[in-house]
């Protein structure tokens, strides 16, 4: 289960949590201009727009689960599962596999705008990778500085919606996710007020009562509340290490531990890793589960005009700043 969060100061943030039981040896990959994309209907993709993201590369291709591109625009692909149908090849629709639609979109458009032209002829099909490696169930965030919508293939096709709070999280669909927010409506981060009976005097005992009855378990409605309270009341400075720091803080509020969500074999579910970009300037920023200390990989450092991944193993072990190091 995962959350991903837009953020806007100076800059535009876009990022999420992967939470898993297994990893499947993520890297930060950067597709330079000229890598050539191939899909398995539309042909290959080159020249195209540069894209740095976590991915999975299977036969020298990046399976990405979430990425940006050189224009500012990002999107997150987060699991979907009983909801997400694909269809078989149509007519008249651009047939895109699940796993393409990341670089299928980023490779060419700028805008959250250019993006929803190309899912109103999006037709997301069932075709796995290979036999081995079986279709993800997922729905999508695509985001740029100035909005962001959800994208969902189910039974009755590809549907999208405007998405005005900018964070995204699993089932239920996301209209569903948007309408619990009703719920939560008097959720206020000042004190809150005595209206439980008239003449009984209740005090505030504490500083943030006024965000009472804010759902504290790990279930992606329950997150996608938290998330969208943390995210929308959020503030910090505008400078890059402030609004990073921010942006990581946020994402925190909805990150989980080894031992709170088990698993049917025994195992936990835990946040992986967690990732921040700054569309703006290309900058790739993230956490790992054993690791607490920002890691950052910079796309125009590299060269985007080439043919060839360029590749980044995560940092995955804990590395503590020892401020009284003997220098024995």
């Amino acid at each position: 289960m995962c959350t991903a969060a837009t953020y806007r100061t100076k800059d535009f943030y876009f990022g999420r949590t992967l939470d898993y039981d297994v990893s499947y040896d993520e890297e930060i990959v950067i597709a330079p201009r000229n890598y050539p994309f191939s899909f398995f209907e539309k042909g290959t993709m080159k020249p195209h727009f540069g894209i740095i993201g976590m991915a999975h590369v299977e036969n020298g291709c990046p399976l990405y689960y979430d990425a940006i591109n050189e224009k500012g625009l990002g999107i997150a692909g987060l699991n979907f599962v009983g909801n997400a149908v694909y269809h078989k090849k149509q007519e008249g629709r651009d047939n895109v596999a699940s796993f393409e639609l990341i670089p299928w979109i980023l490779g060419q458009c700028s805008t959250v705008k250019q993006a929803r032209e190309l899912v109103k002829r999006l037709n997301v099909w069932d075709r796995p990778f290979h036999d081995a490696l079986p279709v993800a169930q997922l729905h999508w965030m695509i985001s740029d500085k100035e909005e962001s919508m959800t994208v969902e293939a189910v039974a009755e096709g590809v549907k999208w919606y405007e998405n005005p709070v900018g964070v995204l999280t699993n089932n239920p669909p996301f209209d569903k996710q948007m309408f619990a927010l009703n719920n939560y409506r008097h959720l206020s981060t000042r004190g809150s007020h005595n209206t439980f009976a008239p003449g009984l005097d209740l005090q505030e005992y504490s500083r943030g009562m006024g965000a009472m009855g804010l759902p504290g378990d790990l279930s992606s409605q329950s997150r996608f509340v938290r998330a969208v309270f943390t995210k929308m009341n959020s503030v910090s400075g505008d400078g890059e290490k402030e609004s990073v720091s921010q942006f990581f803080h946020i994402l925190q509020s909805v990150e989980q531990q080894r031992g709170c969500c088990q698993m049917a074999d025994g195992g936990y579910e835990v946040t992986i890793y967690t990732s921040c970009c700054n569309a703006d300037k290309g900058i790739y920023y993230y956490t790992t589960y054993d690791n607490h200390q920002i890691g950052a990989v910079d796309m125009h450092r590299e060269d985007l005009d080439g043919e060839e991944l360029i590749r980044y193993e995560p940092v995955t072990e804990e590395r503590i700043f020892w401020q009284n190091e003997s220098s024995n």
